[in-house]
């Protein structure tokens, strides 16, 4: 009998420590990862600008990007939408991205939803590079991916795995929009 009970306390510590790690976190207890990745890019500010804030460019510089639909054609303004079709770190989905800050060329914000549930701030910093010898216009391009974990569970996994993940999806992105950007 003593052993039925201590099986049975056993799996109910055990199955309270699985539920606390799937309770949503308080907004106040904030563990939030940011990506980030940085490039010079051989193309004058505006240009860098006008191509990556342009949604229908984005699957052909980055990989996690798989489709966008809505507003795409064009380098989007503050309170415009587009919805994409993604695979970050083997996960599919669908987020909807809104501007949130525009500052033609040096700045762009987006934050997004997935199901109505905030799901993380891409930021575009954008700095052109003064007085070159050479006399090429050269950008300096920041992409910062800020996402939240919204349960203990995701935590623990982002900083095992997913975080690395993401974070070579970034690099190879903008590795990707250098190489778009800069052929002649």
């Amino acid at each position: 009998m003593k052993a039925l009970l201590r099986a049975v306390v056993m799996v109910a510590c055990v199955a309270a420590v699985i539920g606390v790690l799937f309770i949503p976190l308080p907004r106040a207890f904030d563990l939030s990862t940011r990506i980030v990745t940085v490039m010079p890019i051989e193309r004058d500010s505006s240009t860098v600008f006008d191509y990556v804030t342009t949604p229908a460019h984005w699957p052909a510089w980055h990989p996690s990007s798989l489709s966008v639909t809505g507003a795409t054609d064009h380098s989007l303004g503050i309170g415009e939408r587009t919805t994409e079709e993604f695979r970050v770190a083997g996960r599919r989905g669908e987020v909807v991205w809104t501007v949130v800050d525009r500052k033609r060329p040096e700045k762009w914000t987006i934050d997004g939803t997935i199901q109505g549930r905030p799901a993380g701030t891409v930021s575009y910093a954008l700095t052109a590079e003064a007085n070159r010898k050479d006399g090429k216009d050269v950008t300096q391009f920041e992409r910062t991916f800020t996402y939240r974990s919204p349960t203990l569970w995701f935590a623990l996994l982002n900083a095992a795995l997913l975080r690395a993940k993401i974070q070579a999806e970034s690099d190879e992105a903008v590795d990707r929009l250098k190489e778009i950007l800069e052929k002649p």
